[in-house]
């Protein structure tokens, strides 16, 4: 049997494991770096939320120290469905009125979040060997 060059498929679900856990923690790492968490909680509480601030803070917390684990392929499966309903959230609140791309005929679409959830149901639903 042929294998994509250099890793097999469980190796390349480890690196899409990684990656997209990484990126998820980077979404969270900017936020606190930039200063902007508050800003999120703002935007939260004119969206209804309860506690917004304190949800930011958790939010935030949980893309950095969540993503983290699950890179390191602890409670993957666990933490990748939380991942999955944040990002539905997003498309919910802000992505989905945007329309579909994220650059190009439109900005800030839904696609990227669409194929991290993509990503992430398939972090939940493989068996790795890695862990």
């Amino acid at each position: 049997m042929h294998h994509y060059p250099f890793l097999n498929s469980s190796q390349w679900l480890l690196v899409i494991r990684i990656v997209t856990a990484l990126l998820l923690v980077a979404h969270g790492f900017i936020r606190v770096y930039e200063g902007t968490v508050n800003e999120f909680g703002e935007f939260l509480a004119t969206n209804g939320f309860p506690i917004a601030i304190f949800l930011a803070w958790g939010i935030t917390a949980f893309e950095i120290i969540g993503g983290l684990m699950m890179a390191a392929g602890i409670f993957r499966k666990v933490i990748a469905t939380v991942f999955i309903f944040e990002l539905l959230m997003g498309i919910i609140l802000v992505h989905a009125i945007k329309g579909w791309f994220v650059v190009g005929h439109n900005t800030g679409g839904a696609e990227y979040s669409v194929l991290l959830i993509v990503c992430l149901l398939a972090i939940a639903a493989t068996e790795q060997k890695t862990e």
